[in-house]
């Protein structure tokens, strides 16, 4: 008789809004604490060679990194207890590519997706390159669900998917982040068979990942849920806990994680 051990995994997910701000915001102390297993961080705005070494060798940890050409802008980053059999930042379009928002990991059970999702602008002039980058970002995973591992994907989608996901729809109805086009994508996502983890664990409004700048709109949780943890309907089940780190500060998102047994 043979017996299968299932593992615990713990993902966060956080776009940290400048990776070398949060830094000296105490940032490797909250990472000691947590400890995850995996950390994926999204609009890092740093190139490897620009972080200080403490962040680029963190002890009992693989890092991973993915910078755009432009300097100060986007980037993913991942640290890994267990190395990936094999690292990719390419989505497989130089359009999307040459802005480091992309990082795939392969694991013997698993793909870990990291991305950041671009932001369409006030003014919609990046929405329809956003729209793109949701089906190129589709064809990617269908490619990689032949491989019949779990699929996970975590990060910035930049859209809330439905009313309850932000404190005012009606009136953000014709702002990118919640514009038809935009949340079609997320409906696309779980027809191909993706499930919300946080939904899973929770129904309930006023659970916001991200808050405006503006004075006291985190205070008074007038915000939006826009970073996700995405994983395929066949696992749907291995997945044990999801939440939001409220409490965490030192960006204007908060982050959020999953534990998977895998």
């Amino acid at each position: 008789m043979y017996i299968v051990c299932m593992k615990n995994y713990k993902f966060i997910s956080w776009n940290v809004n400048g990776i070398r701000a949060v830094f000296k915001k105490g940032f490797l102390d909250w990472f000691q604490k947590e400890s995850p297993d995996f950390l994926c961080l999204q609009e890092t705005k740093a190139h490897e060679d620009q972080l200080p070494m403490d962040l680029r060798l963190v002890p009992n940890y693989t890092a991973y990194f993915s910078s755009g050409e432009r300097k100060g802008y986007s980037g993913v980053g991942v640290y890994a207890k267990d190395p990936a059999i094999k690292f990719n930042n390419k989505l497989g379009k130089d359009e999307f590519d040459n802005e480091g928002r992309t990082i795939i990991l392969e694991y013997p059970e698993f793909y870990l997706l990291n991305i950041y999702f671009p932001n369409g602008q006030r003014s919609h002039e990046r929405v329809q390159f956003k729209l793109d980058f949701y089906e190129q970002f589709l064809k990617v995973i269908k490619n990689l669900e032949k491989s019949g591992k779990m699929i996970i994907v975590c990060g910035d989608v930049n859209t809330a998917h439905t009313e309850i996901d932000l404190s005012r729809p009606k009136e953000n109805s014709k702002t990118s982040g919640f514009l038809p086009e935009e949340r079609a994508f997320l409906d696309k996502l779980v027809q191909n068979g993706y499930v919300d983890t946080f939904r899973i664990f929770n129904k309930e409004p006023n659970n916001f990942t991200w808050w405006d700048v503006k004075p006291r709109a985190r205070e008074r949780n007038i915000g939006w849920r826009i970073d996700y943890f995405f994983v395929d309907k066949n696992h749907k089940d291995n997945v044990t806990k999801a939440g939001i780190m409220f409490d965490v500060m030192g960006s204007d998102h908060a982050p959020i994680f999953i534990n998977i047994k895998i």
